[in-house]
C-alpha cells in the first residue's frame, strides 16, 4: 500500500519560513516526478511546485524565488522549503506522486497518490 505522509506545517507570521516534508512508503518514486499542491478555503487545489527524478524543478509564478522543492531519492522523500511566507500562502499543502509520471507534472490529474495534507497558516 502506497502512502505519502506530510509534516512540517504550522502557524507562522508573514515573512517567516517553514519546511514541509513528505515521506513516501510502499513503493519508490526515484524515477518519477513528484509535486506539491495547495488548497485554500473555498478555492480549488492548485499547483505549487514539481521536481523531476533528476532534480529539474518548476514553480507556480506566485512562489518563484521564495519556495524551493527538493528530493532525496534514497530516502524516498520530497521537501518544500518556504521562505518569505505571505498570508496568501495560507492553505492545506499536499504532496503528490505518480508511478508513471516521467516529466514534470503541474496538473493534479497527473498524480495518483496524495498525502493527507498539512495546514500552513500565515498571519499578517
Amino acid at each position: 500500500q502506497v502512502q505519502l505522509v506530510e509534516s512540517g506545517g504550522g502557524l507562522v507570521q508573514a515573512g517567516d519560513s517553514l519546511k514541509l516534508s513528505c515521506s513516501a512508503s510502499g513503493r519508490t518514486f526515484s524515477s518519477n516526478a513528484m509535486g506539491w499542491f495547495r488548497q485554500a478555503p473555498g478555492k480549488e487545489r492548485e499547483f505549487v511546485a514539481t521536481i523531476s527524478w533528476n532534480g529539474y524543478t518548476y514553480y507556480t509564478d506566485s512562489v518563484k524565488g521564495r519556495f524551493t522543492i527538493s528530493r532525496d531519492n534514497v530516502k524516498n522523500t520530497v521537501d518544500l522549503q518556504m521562505n518569505s511566507l505571505k498570508p496568501e500562502d495560507t492553505a492545506v499543502y499536499y504532496c503528490a506522486a505518480d508511478g508513471t509520471l516521467l516529466r514534470l507534472g503541474t496538473s493534479a490529474f497527473e498524480y495518483t497518490y496524495w498525502g493527507q495534507g498539512t495546514q500552513v497558516t500565515v498571519s499578517s
